[in-house]
């Protein structure tokens, strides 16, 4: 559908969204600016409107996701890309070798486990068995207690 046949009516019932769709349909890919003044344009808004709600328009963009940010700065539609460009910016094998490093980071041997200790933990005489500081106690009947 082209914006230049439609009713001013029937694009005012349209959102900024559905207008940006178009655009870029007919006209290839463009920068943020040059998009919403196109929508300016063709909704006939006032020029102070460009100025306002340029921000909010960008925000629109970026969470919409038939559209996409380019490495040059430029929107397109999503439809007319392949993931395997997408893939190449996110550079995937990068963030693989950062979980591989954390996840070596983060494993404890199994001796080191056991060993609630804060000190130093390659010294096995320092470690304290909680079953040795309980051989010393002994059960004392609540009767015993009283008498004393």
């Amino acid at each position: 559908m082209k914006l230049a046949k439609m009713k001013k009516e029937d694009l005012e019932l349209l959102s900024h969204k559905d207008i940006t769709y178009y655009i870029l349909e007919e006209d290839g890919k463009m920068n943020t600016a040059d998009l919403f003044k196109k929508v300016v344009t063709v909704l006939e808004l006032p020029n102070k409107t460009f100025e306002e709600k340029i921000g909010d328009y960008y925000t629109l963009l970026t969470t919409d996701k038939r559209f996409i940010l380019l490495e040059d700065g430029c929107w397109d539609l999503r439809s007319r890309h392949t993931s395997d460009k997408i893939v190449k910016i996110v550079e995937e094998d990068e963030d693989d070798e950062e979980d591989e490093e954390i996840k070596e980071d983060t494993l404890l041997p199994d001796k080191e486990e056991d060993n609630y200790d804060s000190g130093d933990t390659d010294d096995e005489d320092d470690y304290d068995d909680t079953n040795e500081d309980l051989k010393d106690l002994v059960v004392v009947e609540e009767e015993d207690l009283e008498e004393s």
